[in-house]
């Protein structure tokens, strides 16, 4: 994949680095490409070690974490290269003005959205399930409000799957792939909450962080990229 600094084409990573899946960068932040099953940051235990985060700061060792993307779940996902940078990346995130999209395959035919713009929205709180963390469930009393945008692109009914455009209005943990199981459409591959039936009909998680867009803080430019998943 071609990278790009200060918005234009450039091979500025060594030939070692060409495994890094970098996608642009600027003086002040990257965005990256995740594979699935790579972690963003160093987890416990030293098979556990190796990691998006630590990859990159091979290449740039002054590069921050901003935001994650599971283990399972690849895709676009940025880093800031100052803490100034960090700082006004979070404030977006907080802000709601980074506007993220995925694309997910889902067990059985999700039929459209009756609105106008075809998208629906899940309006469920969502809170750890302490006895079974790290999972999350839904639940009203303790979950933390929990919004998520969706529509029906796609569905497969010899397959018995549909393809699903997904954007998250909160950010909480495994959000996606909770409120899909909430629909009764959970994501196939999903090791956490799909039942043996949904695990076995994927490899890997099939949630794909697909489309990512923002003002550059400083340049004030609007930023947008995107990602087609590979499945």
């Amino acid at each position: 994949m071609s990278a790009f600094i200060d918005g234009r084409p450039g091979a500025f990573l060594t030939a070692a680095d060409k495994s890094l899946p970098l996608i642009y960068a600027d003086r002040h932040l990257l965005v990256l490409n995740k594979p699935a099953g790579l972690l963003c940051v160093p987890g416990r235990g030293d098979d556990k070690q190796d990691c998006l985060s630590r990859r990159v700061q091979a290449c740039f060792p002054e590069a921050l974490v901003v935001h994650r993307l599971d283990m399972a779940t690849s895709g676009l996902l940025m880093m800031a290269r100052d803490i100034a940078m960090q700082r006004a990346l979070n404030r977006l995130f907080e802000r709601r003005e980074v506007h993220k999209r995925y694309l997910a395959v889902v067990q059985g035919c999700l039929s459209p959205v009756q609105e106008p713009d075809g998208w629906g929205l899940i309006d469920l709180p969502i809170a750890l399930d302490w006895p079974r963390r790290p999972l999350r469930i839904i639940t009203v009393p303790t979950g933390k409000p929990s919004q998520t945008r969706w529509r029906t692109v796609a569905v497969d009914e010899a397959a018995n799957s549909s393809r699903v455009e997904l954007e998250p209005i909160t950010g909480r943990s495994h959000q996606l792939r909770v409120h899909l199981l909430a629909l009764g459409h959970p994501i196939l591959g999903d090791a956490l909450y799909g039942s043996e039936t949904v695990l076995a009909r994927s490899a890997r998680l099939l949630l794909h962080a697909c489309a990512l867009r923002l003002v550059h803080p400083l340049s004030h430019a609007t930023l947008c990229f995107e990602s087609p998943p590979d499945f």
